[in-house]
Protein backbone atom coordinates (compact mmCIF):
# COMPACT_ATOMS: atom_id res chain seq x y z
CA UNK A 1 0.00 0.00 0.00
CA UNK A 2 1.02 3.75 -0.93
CA UNK A 3 2.77 5.97 2.01
CA UNK A 4 1.20 9.45 1.30
CA UNK A 5 2.52 12.28 2.87
CA UNK A 6 0.54 15.65 2.85
CA UNK A 7 2.95 19.21 3.01
CA UNK A 8 1.14 22.52 3.37
CA UNK A 9 2.85 26.01 4.38
CA UNK A 10 0.66 27.55 6.87
CA UNK A 11 -1.80 30.28 5.49
CA UNK A 12 -0.91 33.79 5.52
CA UNK A 13 -0.24 35.33 9.13
CA UNK A 14 -0.95 38.86 10.49
CA UNK A 15 1.35 41.75 10.48
CA UNK A 16 3.64 39.05 7.95
CA UNK A 17 4.25 42.06 5.81
CA UNK A 18 5.20 44.24 8.97
CA UNK A 19 8.44 41.57 9.73
CA UNK A 20 6.84 39.70 12.54
CA UNK A 21 8.17 36.48 13.40
CA UNK A 22 4.86 34.73 13.82
CA UNK A 23 1.10 35.95 15.11
CA UNK A 24 -2.22 34.60 14.35
CA UNK A 25 -3.59 33.96 10.79
CA UNK A 26 -4.59 36.83 8.95
CA UNK A 27 -8.45 37.53 7.74
CA UNK A 28 -7.33 35.72 4.04
CA UNK A 29 -5.14 33.27 6.08
CA UNK A 30 -8.18 32.20 7.61
CA UNK A 31 -10.05 31.75 4.11
CA UNK A 32 -6.94 29.88 2.99
CA UNK A 33 -7.15 27.53 5.68
CA UNK A 34 -11.05 27.16 5.32
CA UNK A 35 -10.20 26.32 1.52
CA UNK A 36 -7.26 23.89 2.60
CA UNK A 37 -9.77 22.15 4.57
CA UNK A 38 -12.41 21.63 1.94
CA UNK A 39 -9.55 20.06 -0.27
CA UNK A 40 -8.84 17.18 2.04
CA UNK A 41 -11.87 16.70 3.80
CA UNK A 42 -11.99 13.45 1.32
CA UNK A 43 -8.35 12.20 2.39
CA UNK A 44 -8.22 9.49 5.26
CA UNK A 45 -5.99 11.49 7.44
CA UNK A 46 -4.05 9.62 9.85
CA UNK A 47 -2.18 12.00 11.70
CA UNK A 48 -1.71 15.95 11.80
CA UNK A 49 1.62 17.33 12.45
CA UNK A 50 2.18 20.69 12.73
CA UNK A 51 4.92 23.61 13.48
CA UNK A 52 4.88 24.47 16.93
CA UNK A 53 3.97 28.09 15.23
CA UNK A 54 1.13 29.91 16.10
CA UNK A 55 0.66 30.38 12.12
CA UNK A 56 1.07 26.79 11.73
CA UNK A 57 -1.10 25.71 14.46
CA UNK A 58 -4.02 27.59 13.89
CA UNK A 59 -3.82 26.10 9.96
CA UNK A 60 -3.67 22.96 11.39
CA UNK A 61 -7.22 23.87 13.64
CA UNK A 62 -9.26 24.85 10.60
CA UNK A 63 -8.21 21.48 9.09
CA UNK A 64 -9.21 19.68 11.95
CA UNK A 65 -12.41 21.37 12.17
CA UNK A 66 -13.78 19.62 9.01
CA UNK A 67 -11.77 16.41 10.35
CA UNK A 68 -12.90 15.61 13.44
CA UNK A 69 -11.56 12.24 13.84
CA UNK A 70 -8.11 13.23 13.80
CA UNK A 71 -6.43 15.45 16.59
CA UNK A 72 -3.65 18.37 15.13
CA UNK A 73 -0.10 17.49 17.20
CA UNK A 74 2.75 20.32 17.40
CA UNK A 75 6.55 18.87 16.19
CA UNK A 76 9.39 20.63 17.24
CA UNK A 77 10.91 18.95 13.71
CA UNK A 78 8.51 21.04 11.85
CA UNK A 79 10.12 24.36 13.05
CA UNK A 80 10.95 27.28 10.54
CA UNK A 81 14.38 27.13 10.13
CA UNK A 82 17.96 27.66 7.85
CA UNK A 83 18.05 23.77 6.91
CA UNK A 84 21.70 24.20 5.13
CA UNK A 85 24.05 26.69 4.76
CA UNK A 86 26.78 27.95 1.59
CA UNK A 87 28.20 25.01 -0.06
CA UNK A 88 30.29 24.62 -3.19
CA UNK A 89 28.20 24.79 -6.64
CA UNK A 90 26.04 27.03 -4.89
CA UNK A 91 25.64 30.13 -7.33
CA UNK A 92 26.68 33.46 -5.71
CA UNK A 93 23.31 35.25 -6.42
CA UNK A 94 22.31 33.51 -2.90
CA UNK A 95 25.04 34.58 -1.04
CA UNK A 96 23.40 37.31 0.20
CA UNK A 97 21.03 35.47 2.30
CA UNK A 98 23.43 34.02 3.94
CA UNK A 99 24.46 37.61 5.35
CA UNK A 100 22.94 37.61 8.89
CA UNK A 101 22.71 33.65 9.52
CA UNK A 102 24.88 32.27 11.94
CA UNK A 103 26.49 29.17 11.56
CA UNK A 104 24.24 28.39 14.71
CA UNK A 105 21.19 28.60 12.89
CA UNK A 106 22.51 26.58 9.83
CA UNK A 107 23.61 23.76 11.97
CA UNK A 108 20.58 23.64 14.31
CA UNK A 109 18.73 23.62 10.93
CA UNK A 110 20.87 21.42 9.51
CA UNK A 111 20.35 18.79 12.30
CA UNK A 112 16.36 19.41 12.87
CA UNK A 113 16.18 18.23 9.21
CA UNK A 114 17.72 15.44 9.35
CA UNK A 115 15.20 14.28 12.51
CA UNK A 116 12.65 14.90 10.25
CA UNK A 117 13.71 13.20 7.40
CA UNK A 118 14.38 10.15 9.60
CA UNK A 119 11.03 10.58 11.14
CA UNK A 120 8.75 11.25 8.55
CA UNK A 121 10.23 9.79 5.13
CA UNK A 122 10.02 6.15 6.83
CA UNK A 123 7.38 4.02 5.16
CA UNK A 124 4.38 3.26 6.74
CA UNK A 125 1.89 1.27 4.14
CA UNK A 126 -1.17 2.79 3.45
CA UNK A 127 -0.09 5.76 5.94
CA UNK A 128 -1.55 9.43 5.01
CA UNK A 129 -0.24 12.10 6.96
CA UNK A 130 -0.47 15.82 6.88
CA UNK A 131 2.39 18.43 7.56
CA UNK A 132 1.72 21.89 8.17
CA UNK A 133 4.80 23.82 8.41
CA UNK A 134 6.82 26.39 6.47
CA UNK A 135 8.41 27.00 3.24
CA UNK A 136 11.97 26.26 3.45
CA UNK A 137 11.12 22.65 5.41
CA UNK A 138 8.59 21.59 2.11
CA UNK A 139 11.30 22.49 0.19
CA UNK A 140 13.93 20.57 2.21
CA UNK A 141 11.79 17.55 1.93
CA UNK A 142 11.15 18.06 -1.91
CA UNK A 143 14.84 18.42 -2.46
CA UNK A 144 15.46 15.63 -0.32
CA UNK A 145 13.10 13.55 -2.45
CA UNK A 146 14.58 14.62 -5.69
CA UNK A 147 18.00 14.16 -4.21
CA UNK A 148 19.14 17.41 -5.30
CA UNK A 149 22.10 19.11 -4.10
CA UNK A 150 21.49 20.59 -0.63
CA UNK A 151 21.52 24.28 -1.96
CA UNK A 152 18.25 23.46 -3.94
CA UNK A 153 16.18 24.50 -1.39
CA UNK A 154 16.38 27.79 -1.99
CA UNK A 155 15.15 27.32 -5.44
CA UNK A 156 12.15 25.78 -4.49
CA UNK A 157 8.77 27.84 -3.11
CA UNK A 158 5.53 27.10 -1.57
CA UNK A 159 2.32 29.72 -1.54
CA UNK A 160 0.54 30.22 1.73
CA UNK A 161 -1.75 26.70 1.69
CA UNK A 162 -0.22 25.20 -1.15
CA UNK A 163 -0.50 21.76 -1.45
CA UNK A 164 2.99 19.26 -1.92
CA UNK A 165 2.24 15.32 -1.76
CA UNK A 166 4.71 13.20 -1.61
CA UNK A 167 3.99 9.16 -1.58
CA UNK A 168 6.41 5.68 -1.76
CA UNK A 169 4.82 2.40 -3.55
CA UNK A 170 6.01 -0.77 -2.17
CA UNK A 171 9.91 -1.29 -2.94
CA UNK A 172 10.14 1.97 -4.92
CA UNK A 173 11.55 5.15 -3.73
CA UNK A 174 9.86 8.50 -2.35
CA UNK A 175 8.26 10.22 -5.55
CA UNK A 176 7.15 13.70 -5.96
CA UNK A 177 3.12 13.30 -7.12
CA UNK A 178 2.82 17.00 -7.27
CA UNK A 179 4.35 20.77 -5.88
CA UNK A 180 2.84 23.43 -4.89
CA UNK A 181 -1.01 22.78 -6.12
CA UNK A 182 -3.02 25.83 -5.55
CA UNK A 183 -6.17 24.33 -7.35
CA UNK A 184 -8.44 24.73 -4.26
CA UNK A 185 -7.57 28.93 -3.54
CA UNK A 186 -9.44 31.47 -5.63
CA UNK A 187 -6.78 33.29 -7.59
CA UNK A 188 -7.15 36.57 -5.10
CA UNK A 189 -5.94 34.22 -1.94
CA UNK A 190 -2.63 32.73 -3.49
CA UNK A 191 -0.02 34.80 -1.75
CA UNK A 192 3.16 33.44 -0.28
CA UNK A 193 5.18 33.33 -3.39
CA UNK A 194 8.25 35.22 -4.17
CA UNK A 195 7.93 38.18 -6.51
CA UNK A 196 9.60 36.76 -10.36
CA UNK A 197 13.07 38.39 -10.95
CA UNK A 198 13.26 41.00 -13.07
CA UNK A 199 14.15 39.98 -16.88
Amino acid sequence: MTHYLYLVRHGEHLDAEHGLEDGPLSPRGRRQAEFLADRLSGVPLNAVWHSPLERAAETARAVAGRLPSVVPEPSALLFDCIPSGPEPGMPAAYDGFFGSITEADIDAGSAQMADAVSEFLVRKPGSHELLITHNFVIAWFVREVLDAPDWRWMTINQAHCGLTVLAQRPGRPWTLASHNDLAHLPMELRTGLPEALPV
